[in-house]
């Protein structure tokens, strides 16, 4: 019988609230005091989050090929709970959210524009094009997919092989044994659970920020208080009645139509789009990647500005690490049945693929873009946010409204997708009673956790004093660098001591 775990379930939410009440009542105290931790963490472990990360993609190349590789999750004759089609369409929809949608855009138009010192190149050139193209790829593919790949693959092991509890501290079995205490466990569950939902929220301000835009610009609505308040309902109510329905049911079918939008939209920008500058960008692109993936996964010799570096880079793994424990045991759930080797493609490398592809495309269409019309995207970006380049997009396409309401639509169900598979592991995770038979919490628990979001989030967006939330979602990824750390430690424990 699943129940509310009390001990899971009100430190975290107290430490929440705690946190939204401070930042409104002394919003520069707050700002500065988050500030000045990312600071310090910036300056003293920009090097462990980049040798990490590197260390993750190349551990998880000789899991794929090691022995290890051919054991199944759940053992032998374990009988897969999704097809392989239905599980690489959660796993994807899962992980890259709405990110994606923004930044596809946004993201290489800082570097195109502003690319770093070090590397005297001048800004909107051709030096600066395959620099921030290359850099779009070292962003959204091997490395961050690698963050959740190892979490989720050792989670997966010791929940179905080793029979471990659903909670972040099974992924501890493999490198502490039974030593690991019950108190450790409660509390790497609770920051886990405080770091993800304020990284839901943030995203979830963005999604509403970036929705309520586009209506407004193509729909005619006018500018209300109103408006994000009915966005905010409107998601939060759908991830929770979707994650309330169970795996099998909102998830799956929400997942299969998201990923088929998401194909379709790319195949449009590529036909109709600057087809040609997208070839020869995206092999420019690829091929500057792989020269300099393993240097500027590190900054080795410091060839990238330091400051730059720990401002786009480093801050990336840290909000990928920050959502990382408890996306993996929703990540986890999904791989019973399939051997490590199809985890790990289906995690990692598909995602990666798919990733590049639409960088390539969106990416390089910003890029051409924005050269053509002397840098009018990149004041755009700087102007108007980040949320705006995409629509301006639009207008060089055709179809104009029509690809912008269904860009609204893909935005809504990523989120709500992304939230749905999240607010299922919270609440699992604040339950009794989970096991590898009985894997739904209780419906009030999920009600509960996707309130929770949807009013900090709808809190941020309506109060300034409310920002440092999305500061204190990359701070939850500190702790969660020597969680991951740690999980990789006990997933070559496993390759080398586990026989297939």
């Amino acid at each position: 019988m699943q129940q509310l775990n009390p001990i899971k379930f009100w430190p975290p939410l107290i430490l929440l609230t705690g946190t939204v009440i401070y930042s409104l009542l002394d919003k520069e105290g707050f700002l500065a005091a988050a500030q000045s931790i990312n600071t310090w963490i910036l300056e003293h472990f920009s090097w462990l989050f980049s040798w990490s990360v590197l260390l993750f993609v190349l551990l998880l190349a000789v899991i794929y090929i090691s022995p290890f590789g051919r054991i199944t999750i759940g053992g032998k004759g374990a009988t897969p709970l999704l097809s392989k089609w239905k599980w690489f369409s959660i796993t994807l929809c899962t992980t890259i959210a709405t990110g994606i949608l923004f930044w596809g855009t946004a993201e290489p138009l800082f570097h195109f524009h502003q690319p770093p010192a070090s590397l005297d190149i001048n800004p909107a050139s051709v030096e600066a094009r395959n620099f921030s193209m290359a850099t779009m790829l070292l962003h959204w593919t091997l490395s961050p997919y690698a963050i959740y790949t190892m979490a989720a693959l050792v989670f997966a092991y010791c929940f179905y092989n080793l029979q471990r509890p659903f909670e972040v501290s099974a992924t501890l079995f493999p490198l502490i044994g039974k030593s690991s205490s019950e108190i450790i466990g409660h509390l790497t569950d609770i920051i886990c659970l405080y770091g993800l939902v304020a990284g839901m929220a943030a995203s979830l301000g963005a999604g509403i920020l970036t929705i309520s835009g586009g209506l407004r610009l193509f729909l005619g609505i006018p500018p209300s208080s109103f408006l994000p308040l009915i966005i905010t309902i409107t998601i939060v109510g759908t991830f929770v009645a979707s994650a309330s329905s169970g795996l099998m049911k909102g998830i799956r079918v929400l997942s299969d139509y998201n990923i088929k939008a998401f194909i379709l939209l790319a195949i449009f920008f590529f036909c109709f789009g600057p087809t040609m500058p997208i070839l020869e960008t995206g092999s420019s692109a690829v091929v500057a990647y792989v020269q300099n993936f393993l240097p500027r996964s590190v900054n080795w010799n410091h060839a990238l500005d330091q400051s730059w570096f720990q401002s786009w880079t480093v801050f990336n793994w840290a909000n990928w690490l920050a959502w990382a424990p408890i996306t993996a045991l929703f990540l986890g759930r999904l791989g019973k049945g399939y051997t490590v080797r199809q985890f790990i493609l289906v995690n990692l490398v598909f995602p990666s693929i798919f990733g590049g592809l639409w960088m390539m495309i969106f990416s390089g269409s910003a890029i051409h873009f924005d050269t053509l019309s002397n840098g009018a995207l990149f004041q755009i970006l700087t102007d108007k946010g980040p949320e705006n380049v995409i629509y301006a997009i639009f207008e060089s396409l055709p179809f104009t409204r029509l690809i912008s309401i269904i860009f609204l639509l893909i935005t809504f169900i990523s989120y709500v997708t992304a939230a749905d598979s999240n607010t299922s592991a919270m609440s699992n995770l604040c339950s009794k009673g989970i096991t590898t038979e009985h894997q739904e919490s209780p419906v009030f628990i999920q009600v509960i956790w996707g309130t929770i979001v949807g009013t900090l989030a709808w809190m941020m967006i309506s109060y300034s004093g409310i920002e440092g939330i999305k500061m204190i979602s990359v701070l939850g990824g500190f702790p969660a660098l020597f969680l991951v750390i740690a999980i990789s430690l006990g997933a070559l424990q496993l390759m080398i001591t586990t026989k297939s």
